[in-house]
């Protein structure tokens, strides 16, 4: 992982979510519910290596060669906001997936 300090702040976050829920709730479940479901989508967003999807969706199904590797990295050190990109198959497949997911679990931690 390249910056240890988004992964460091969304564990801090997290752990603020899971107290709030449990004194809203006085759930041990929903807690665990809460716990496992942010966890997910933290690893989903900052585990995951972006410079292999950063490439042509047809070449997912395929390694990285150093040539592109190395083209990627001159990439991300050339400008900060190139790491950055907007994608929109990527905005959609994770806005229906996080969008569902914390719909499933609002109901849950309210019921």
């Amino acid at each position: 992982m390249v910056n240890d300090a988004a992964l460091r702040s969304s564990m801090v976050c997290l752990a603020a979510t899971i107290v709030a829920v449990g004194l809203w709730t006085l759930s041990l479940k929903k807690m665990m519910v809460t716990y496992v479901v942010f966890m997910l989508g933290i690893a989903g967003v900052l585990l995951p290596d972006w410079e292999y999807f950063d490439r042509d969706f047809f070449r997912w199904c395929y390694p990285v060669t150093s040539e592109e590797r190395d083209k990627l990295t001159a990439l991300a050190q050339r400008s900060l906001l190139r790491r950055y990109r907007i994608y929109p198959l990527r905005i959609v497949v994770y806005g229906t997936i996080y969008g569902y997911g914390l719909y499933k679990w609002w109901k849950f931690v309210s019921s």
